[in-house]
């Protein structure tokens, strides 16, 4: 019931905007500043974050907001971060994870990586149908958000918060890294102005999305 509980205290729509906010920032979220984005008072803010806390989806800790430390750095404040757990809920119980998994080993086993990557490469040209390739990074925020990968933009790259195969993807890392990548190729396409690459950061996707070269797309 853990699961259940856990989504359900997403219900209360202050609840929801504060864990979307916090979770969208990728760093840890004092209680001033959720509550300051999501037009709350701190105190209500504080109660939410503490349930959302309670219920798994957020971690919590503290640190000086200040940056400072010694003697007249302040008290430490409560910062709250996206919890690492995943959550879901199938009724009755499904474990797909599990299938994946085995999947996953019999394919690494089997040596079928080349295999994987052309079906996955195949999938996303699928889902991206008839629409043209992402033209800039804009589109590919708008494809990325619409697939929960979290997009968010560094410095004219496009990396995501959010792997949806984190769970399948740490046991077999080269497989499911290697196959998420020909998904997005896929789908964003790869003889446009924006490509697909692996770039692993840990906390977030292994895939980053940025500028093609300028021979790719303006070849004589």
């Amino acid at each position: 019931m853990k699961d259940i509980d856990a989504i359900a205290a997403l219900q209360d729509p202050v609840r929801r905007r504060l864990y979307e906010y916090v979770t969208a920032q990728g760093r840890e979220v004092g209680r001033n500043e959720a509550a300051e984005a999501t037009g709350v008072t701190r105190t209500l803010a504080a109660h939410h974050l503490d349930k959302l806390t309670e219920a798994g989806l957020l971690e919590s800790g503290s640190r000086r907001l200040t940056g400072r430390s010694g003697p007249g750095a302040g008290r430490p404040a409560k910062v709250y971060t996206r919890a690492r757990a995943e959550h879901t809920v199938s009724l009755p119980s499904r474990d797909y994870r599990t299938a994946a998994e085995l999947l996953a080993e019999a394919a690494e086993q089997a040596g079928l990586d080349a295999g994987l990557c052309a079906v996955a490469r195949s999938r996303g040209e699928a889902l991206r149908g008839a629409a043209e390739p992402c033209g800039d990074l804009t589109d590919v925020m708008e494809t990325l958000t619409a697939r929960g990968y979290e997009p968010h933009l560094e410095e004219a790259v496009v990396r995501m918060r959010n792997c949806p195969f984190h769970s399948v993807a740490e046991r077999f890392p080269p497989l499911v890294c290697g196959m998420n990548l020909a998904l997005l190729e896929g789908l964003i396409g790869t003889e446009g102005p924006v490509r697909a690459r692996m770039d692993s950061r840990p906390g977030e996707c292994c895939v980053v999305v940025e500028p093609a070269e300028p021979s790719k797309t303006n070849a004589d």
